[in-house]
């Protein structure tokens, strides 16, 4: 599958405001722990990327997906630049979503890869990103050069209910 990377505006991500829906109810789905329970409804998913949007339109996030052979959204990738006045120089890595017809096929390579430089063009050295200890995400950062900080046990929920622990990343720039 060839894959498009693009950057969304606030507009933009308004307008594909379904087919982000359809990545994350997907994702949960698939069991994937990424802030929302099993019972995600196609409603909260919409308010969530609407707060997304929001947060593109201040500038305090940008957005990037990738878009399939057929031009819909088949993944998505945040870089959160809203940091503490002390942290000018970082920013955080937020919701790598693949949709899962299309994974294993890059995808998530080439959204790190834009994300990481429109990081640069910012002046960002430094990015972070947690994830699920040992999941794919987790394979996927390792082999891109990001370096493990440590684990945090009973860190979050999985969307079934039980407990999993996330693992902290981070990569100089």
């Amino acid at each position: 599958m060839a894959v498009t990377i693009k950057e969304l505006d606030a507009a933009q991500a308004e307008a594909r405001m379904d087919e982000l829906a359809v990545v994350l109810l997907d994702c949960v789905a698939g069991g994937a722990s990424v802030g929302f329970m099993a019972d995600l409804s196609t409603e909260r998913a919409r308010v969530f990327w609407q707060g997304v949007a929001g947060q593109v339109a201040d500038g305090k996030r940008h957005l990037f997906v990738a878009l399939d052979d057929a031009g819909r959204v088949c993944g998505t990738l945040s870089l959160v630049v809203d940091m503490p006045d002390n942290q000018p120089h970082r920013a955080d890595v937020s919701k790598m979503l693949v949709h899962r017809s299309a994974r294993r096929q890059g995808v998530a390579e080439h959204l790190l890869r834009a994300l990481e430089v429109k990081a640069r063009e910012l002046g960002k050295t430094t990015l972070v990103l947690d994830t699920v200890t040992g999941s794919d995400a987790s394979r996927v950062y390792e082999r891109t050069g990001w370096q493990r900080a440590g684990d945090i046990p009973n860190y979050a929920l999985m969307p079934e209910g039980r407990f999993c622990s996330t693992t902290y990343y981070f990569k100089p720039l």
